[in-house]
């Protein structure tokens, strides 16, 4: 089981949560992470954000990162989206 948590933050305070299970063996890692960050940004109503040098330095080392503002194309209304690997195969 891989699971990935996806939480919305402003002023230090989680708006909203949700966690993503994948089960499929045949997928490598990497899509794994990119499917749950699309089914955050579904549920979330957000729009993909965008992996920049830091963010991926962040996730490489703790399995969890943050994307902010400089992430998005659009305007945000919440200060930062976390994603966390909770439990991998």
């Amino acid at each position: 089981m891989f699971r990935i948590w996806g939480k919305m933050f402003s002023e230090n305070r989680m708006l909203r949560d949700a966690v993503i299970c994948n089960d499929d063996k045949e997928m490598t890692r990497t899509k794994k992470v990119f499917q749950a960050i699309d089914e955050i940004c579904h549920e979330f109503d957000l729009a993909r954000p965008i992996w920049l040098e830091s963010t991926v330095e962040s996730f490489k080392r703790h399995d969890k990162t943050r994307f902010t503002q400089d992430n998005f194309m659009e305007e945000i209304n919440f200060d930062y989206l976390e994603i966390h690997v909770i439990e991998e195969d």
